[in-house]
């Protein structure tokens, strides 16, 4: 998968909480912030979760 960049303002403190938590899950600033999108898009509806390759494909009939 292609990934876009961008730039993106946000407040230091904001920025200092998220590399804390980052740290804590033992990911960059980057990975949190994608983990945190991702996550939001799926639970709102906006993105398919991906199937894991151990699940059989869902075929009716």
């Amino acid at each position: 998968m292609a990934k876009k960049s961008f730039v993106l303002r946000i407040d230091e403190d904001t920025f200092k909480a998220i590399e804390k938590w980052a740290a804590d899950e033992f990911r960059s600033a980057n990975g949190q912030l994608e983990y945190i999108i991702d996550k939001a898009l799926k639970e709102a509806g906006r993105k398919k979760e991906e199937k894991k390759k151990d699940e059989p494909e869902d075929t009716e009939g």
